[in-house]
């Protein structure tokens, strides 16, 4: 018996690496928000301070004076607190006898959609804190200094959706967005772009013709859009978690320019959900559907634009002993704690469509 129960907890325990590593992989594959902005874990508490300091300058010594820090007390500081939001979940219920059945490996498949689920979300939170953060004015208030916010591009000039997918307005967007982060003073190092995979595609089949660089890489590389092609130094990426025209992925129909397919799946075209603080489980303000707007188109951002706080990084539970055995089944849970906001509202660029930018929140 004692090998019996041995045997029991090697099995479990064999499982429930096979999940985590199955999970994670899917998270990892499937999130590149993660990578794009500042990250830091969480060991005690329930938030974290990000430190955004604004400019100094240069200025003259003059002989026999002390040296206590430049005369007009720069640099300005000023402080983000990012609170954890409440423990986000993932789970399913898989039944003993199904397992059985199955001709397939069915744990690691719902481990692994798990990791896709936690993923999305992550990537909502965090691309909606870069949206507001790109409306925002700077953080810093002390008197006599001035800073830049964040940036709005308006794509193309007609009323019209559709301009959020023709490429040279795209490519023109990138360049007065790569400008204005130059003239604002925020590092060329870790820039990016994430735009909605429609926009990408018609993007990269005008690689050569529109301004378009590092086209080193071609074929089926160029197509995954993890900041192959790049435009004035900004990588791009493509992701369906970017609020867009008032949709995640892609918003169909009216003057979008874009005709959806048969049956394209409720999946595609969701609404984004309301994510303001005042929503259950949320410590932090996404906004909500209505402060998002309707005429968001991409974003252009520095990896200070935004910063995510992880008190649990994506991790799996798994049911075990008596439990398993009255519900002849286990419950696979996959769990992440986290938390995001804007940092540097200079580093955010946020592309919309239509006569007026969209407002702040």
């Amino acid at each position: 018996m004692p090998g019996a129960a041995q045997s029991t907890g090697d099995r479990r325990a064999l499982y429930l690496k096979l999940f985590s590593g199955e999970m994670f992989k899917g998270f990892q594959h499937n999130t590149i928000a993660r990578d794009l902005i500042m990250k830091r874990t969480l060991q005690n508490g329930s938030s974290l301070q990000f430190i955004y300091t604004g400019r100094t300058k240069a200025e003259y010594h003059t002989p026999g004076n002390s040296i206590l820090g430049n005369s007009d007390g720069a640099p300005p500081v000023a402080e983000k607190t990012i609170t954890v939001d409440e423990l986000l979940i993932s789970s399913a219920f898989l039944y003993e006898l199904d397992e059985t059945l199955a001709h397939y490996d069915l744990r690691s498949e719902i481990s692994r959609k798990i990791g896709y689920a936690l993923a999305e979300k992550y990537d909502r939170l965090a691309f909606r804190a870069i949206t507001r953060g790109a409306r925002q004015a700077s953080p810093i208030t002390k008197a006599n200094f001035i800073e830049p916010g964040g940036t709005q591009i308006r794509v193309g000039a007609t009323t019209n959706d559709s301009d959020a997918y023709v490429p040279a307005n795209l490519v023109a967007a990138f360049y007065d967005a790569a400008a204005a982060l130059d003239e604002k003073g925020v590092s060329s190092d870790g820039r990016v772009g994430v735009l909605n995979a429609r926009q990408y595609y018609e993007l990269i089949q005008q690689v050569g013709e529109n301004g378009l660089v590092n086209r080193d890489a071609q074929g089926t590389s160029r197509q995954s859009g993890n900041g192959i092609v790049e435009i004035a130094g900004i990588k791009i990426y493509k992701s369906m978690n970017i609020p867009f025209l008032g949709k995640y992925g892609t918003a169909y129909g009216g003057t979008t320019g874009v005709t959806a397919p048969t049956n394209a799946g409720d999946f595609v075209s969701v609404t984004p959900e309301d994510a303001s603080g005042a929503q259950t489980g949320i410590k932090n303000d996404y906004g909500t559907n209505t402060e998002l707007g309707a005429k968001s188109c991409g974003l252009i951002f520095q990896k200070e634009a935004a910063g995510m706080v992880e008190a649990i990084g994506p991790s799996v539970q798994v049911t075990k002993g008596d439990v398993s055995v009255i519900y002849q089944g286990d419950v696979i849970l996959g769990r992440l704690a986290c938390g995001a906001d804007y940092v540097n509202p200079a580093a955010a660029v946020e592309l919309y469509v239509g006569a007026s930018a969209p407002s702040a929140f």
